[in-house]
């Protein structure tokens, strides 16, 4: 179908919300990388890991990996925002790329998500794939 025809309202309307999902599938991929890049670099300091279990209490807990929160509540924020009922309208997109932006600016100084951001982008191909992604549809 071609979006713009009469009767295709639906799918003209559900844009904004696609483009949302397809922006917070690609960030949930970046994520994962980061914690992936950020695990190896745990166990290359303190040794592997034991569990599943215990790899999610340092997850959650351990303040090695504290620098990702503000990456997982966004990410939290976006599915909180496509799950409700109010449709997604491209203001409310174009708000929360901007936001995103904002969030993912790696530099070298600081102490940050934006230091530990651009340190996983200096060590891991898979970090940087993952960026990529995500600054594509960005704009």
């Amino acid at each position: 179908m071609i979006e713009g025809l009469p009767g295709e309202g639906n799918q003209e309307a559900d844009h904004p919300a696609r483009q949302l999902k397809e922006f917070r599938d690609a960030l949930a991929e970046l994520h994962k990388a980061l914690i992936d890049s950020e695990r190896v670099e745990y166990e290359r300091v303190f040794g592997t890991i034991p569990s599943p279990g215990a790899f999610l209490q340092l997850l959650t807990r351990d303040p090695w990996f504290a620098w990702l929160r503000p990456l997982s509540e966004f990410i939290a924020s976006l599915d909180e925002t496509l799950d409700e009922d109010e449709p997604v309208t491209p203001r409310m997109v174009t708000t929360l790329l901007t936001h995103a932006r904002t969030l993912l600016k790696p530099r070298e100084e600081g102490d940050g998500f934006d230091k530990h951001y651009y340190d996983a982008l200096q060590r891991d191909p898979n970090v940087i794939v993952a960026h990529g992604k995500v600054v594509s549809l960005q704009r």
